[in-house]
């Protein structure tokens, strides 16, 4: 435990709705929710204005839409939450190399390991605490400069202090716990307020008795391990009394990439849960390769119809990010898995992740395999011309899209052949809407815009792509 609170704790507020507003001027001091839009989706992350009406992460967006009817629902925009959560972390790595991401859009930092630490350490305590906070508050305004949204720092001499300080300082705030006063603030709160206190946890604890934090440091360490066990019940002890030596751990690499989606009705049709796993597969190549990663083991995920869930893997001769062996060894394990009854949830990963691919010569084979067939398909007599399928783009409610004629816009919506797009910028007053056939060739895909311009005025990220979003009710951040 330290003596100065230099261990700070940054999460940012609303991140995903809040990147939303800063990013579309028309839904600024709107509710704003972001997550799965189907029947079984879920919601991300709420706005501040949609809290206010009761929704919160992690609900059923059929319960969100009844509590907030007029919100704006938007599917996720992945790319655009990265982007941002990079600079974000950009930020906090120059105050330490000692920076521990739990999220797109939190983290602690270790102030003494950085270039204040020889001052943080050599200053009286009333000095010190007063640097700490002086940076803790150039910190979000760098943040606030950079991205235009807010954050909330707690600052404190342990990680639990500080998380449990940044909570306290949310939204847009900033709040110190001296150390010596840890039971003094834990006491009145809550027992879930402790990390590693789930509900079933709560259960056991409410039905000895134990309601608060206060209640669990007079309970005595021997009578929390008789209740939860041993390694459980000495670590909620200590964090009771406010002893927390956990140390802050620099970036710890991934050790997967992964997408997975739910679907509203269970596919029960073995040729569109294999086309699924298939789309699967190639979103989650790009993911590996925007990373800059290659993977030796493929992992298909699969959800069944009674909620049981299912796991198969294949480990690949060498880490590869070809999507054709990604794609087959994906659909290979499909293949074997039982979907009687159907399967609402399907995902696809990769772990044993390298820095590297090896000269992938089942790839090669794959590819040389596929151009035989191609050019033997191609010499065959045709017996019977089939009409050409009529392929319809999908438009998410908040993607980012494109028009030659009106510029840079986004989503609102889509149905019966029509989408509706909302053309502003981030840094535009709300613009005006128009609507669209659906297959318009003037109208495309892009990706988001930075929420800043650059120094020199020109637009970063704004280029256009062929392909469509990765965006939809799949949730890649707790946030």
């Amino acid at each position: 435990m330290r003596s100065l609170p230099s261990i700070i704790h940054l999460d940012m507020d609303a991140f995903f709705a809040a990147v939303e507003q800063a990013a579309k001027p028309s839904l600024r001091g709107k509710p704003v929710i972001v997550g799965g839009l189907g029947g079984r989706g879920v919601v991300s992350t709420a706005s501040y204005e949609a809290r206010r009406f009761g929704v919160h992460s992690a609900m059923p967006m059929a319960q969100a839409r009844r509590l907030c009817p007029n919100a704006a629902f938007l599917s996720g925009r992945f790319e655009a939450y990265r982007q941002n959560s990079e600079i974000v972390m950009g930020l906090l790595r120059q105050l330490s190399p000692l920076v521990q991401p739990l999220s797109l859009d939190e983290a602690f930092v270790d102030l003494e390991a950085g270039p204040y630490g020889p001052a943080l350490l050599a200053a009286d305590h009333d000095t010190g605490e007063q640097l700490v906070l002086a940076l803790a508050e150039d910190l979000r305004a760098d943040i606030r400069r950079r991205t235009g949204l807010t954050g909330s720092v707690g600052a404190a001499g342990s990680k639990l202090m500080a998380k449990i300080a940044s909570e306290q300082a949310k939204p847009d705030g900033l709040v110190m716990i001296e150390p010596g006063q840890e039971r003094a603030v834990l006491g009145p709160m809550p027992v879930r307020a402790l990390p590693g206190i789930g509900p079933a946890t709560e259960q056991v604890l409410r039905r000895a008795g134990l309601n608060t934090v206060a209640d669990l440091a007079e309970a005595g360490e021997a009578e929390l391990v008789q209740l939860v066990g041993r390694a459980h019940g000495a670590g909620i002890f200590q964090m009771s009394t406010g002893l927390d030596e956990r140390p802050v751990v620099a970036d710890q690499d991934a050790k997967s990439v992964s997408v997975e989606d739910t679907y509203e009705v269970d596919l029960a049709d073995r040729e569109r849960v294999l086309r699924e796993v298939e789309a699967l597969a190639g979103r989650c190549v790009r993911r590996l390769r925007a990373a800059g990663r290659s993977g030796r083991t493929v992992v298909l995920k699969v959800r069944r119809f009674d909620f049981s869930t299912l796991t198969r893997s294949e480990t690949l001769g060498g880490p590869t990010d070809d999507e054709t062996v990604i794609t087959a060894t994906a659909r290979r394990l499909a293949e074997q898995v039982d979907i009687a009854g159907g399967v609402r949830l399907l995902g696809v990963g990769v772990t044993q992740l390298a820095d590297y691919t090896q000269e992938d010569l089942f790839a090669q084979a794959l590819r040389e395999e596929a151009a035989e067939h191609a050019e033997a398909a191609a010499e065959a007599e045709p017996v019977e011309e089939e009409p050409e399928a009529v392929v319809v783009r999908r438009w998410m409610p908040g993607q980012d899209v494109r028009h030659e004629e009106f510029g840079p816009g986004w989503v609102q919506g889509s149905g019966v052949g029509r989408v509706t797009v909302r053309f502003e910028t981030p840094w535009s007053g709300p613009g005006r809407v128009r609507t669209f056939a659906v297959d318009d060739p003037a109208l495309e895909p892009t990706r988001p815009l930075p929420l800043r311009r650059v120094e020199d005025g020109s637009e970063h990220g704004g280029g256009s792509e062929g392909g469509g979003s990765d965006g939809g009710g799949g949730s890649d951040t707790g946030a």
